[in-house]
């Protein structure tokens, strides 16, 4: 399937969706809602954007929620989410979960793979830490190396060290890649499960999931023909919908809130 790209069509995608009686808007947050930032903490959402959330949140039978491979703790920092907030949280790519009314759910952990966790990111520090431009980021459940900043030749030295270093003591973490980062996880759930837990948590009948990376693929492709997935930027897709940028993106959100606000008038 090719993803419309025309106005018009993408008019058409959200006018069908914002019909849906009970409807869920799932975001990933980097180069989607924000724009992406060489210090990754340092990303914060678009005005344009967050006006766009909090129109669909003002909307009848409507849920907001982002689903990012950030730790939930991250995810909250950077969309500067706080307690009395009505949007919901997936962070570590769909392991860990806020909610408002109840905070963060505990995920059920393995000790013994956190240890594992803490020596493998301690082991790649001591090996990267001096190259410029490399960033070991710490996971809740695994650990990321970014190589936005860095050379190429630094950045594939940090990747061929980690990827020898993963395989060798832990086989069967899950690795994944998304814009200048290689991230390896003992927690194999994806964004998919992520919006299938969602769904289910809210009682949608319909989803709408925008993202812009690789692993935002996992969720694109398994969206039913009442969802509406939106790829964000260039590159080989499942969705429906590609919008440029971040800022097409939040015109077509706001659009959707209008047409969701006309609908139940």
């Amino acid at each position: 399937m090719t993803a419309v790209e025309s106005p018009e069509q993408v008019q058409d995608e959200l006018r069908r969706v914002a019909a849906s009686d009970r409807l869920l808007v799932a975001l990933d947050f980097d180069g989607t809602l924000s724009l992406l930032q060489d210090e990754p903490m340092q990303a914060r959402m678009l005005p344009e954007s967050r006006r766009a959330v909090e129109a669909l949140l003002a909307t009848p039978d409507t849920v907001v929620a982002l689903v990012s491979g950030r730790s939930l703790h991250d995810l909250q920092e950077i969309s500067e989410h706080t307690e009395d907030s009505e949007i919901l949280l997936a962070g570590s790519h769909g392991v860990e979960y806020w909610y408002p009314g109840e905070g963060a759910v505990d995920p059920v952990d393995d000790d013994s793979e956190h240890a594992l966790r803490d020596h493998l990111r301690e082991s790649a520090i001591a090996e990267l830490g001096d190259l410029e431009g490399i960033w070991v980021e710490p996971k809740t459940f695994g650990f990321g190396i970014h190589t936005r900043m860095a050379s190429d030749e630094d950045a594939e030295r940090a990747w061929q060290y980690a990827d020898a270093l993963v395989s060798q003591n832990a086989p069967h973490w899950r690795r994944r890649t998304g814009h200048n980062i290689v991230e390896y996880s003992f927690r194999h759930e994806g964004k998919d499960s992520a919006i299938a837990s969602l769904r289910e948590r809210v009682g949608a009948t319909a989803v709408v999931f925008a993202g812009d990376d690789i692993t935002d693929e996992d969720a694109l492709a398994k969206l039913g023909p009442s969802d509406l997935g939106i790829r964000v930027g260039q590159g080989r897709t499942s969705a429906r919908v590609r919008v440029m940028d971040t800022k097409e993106l939040a015109a077509a959100l706001s659009a959707l809130a209008e047409m969701r606000a006309s609908g139940r008038e």
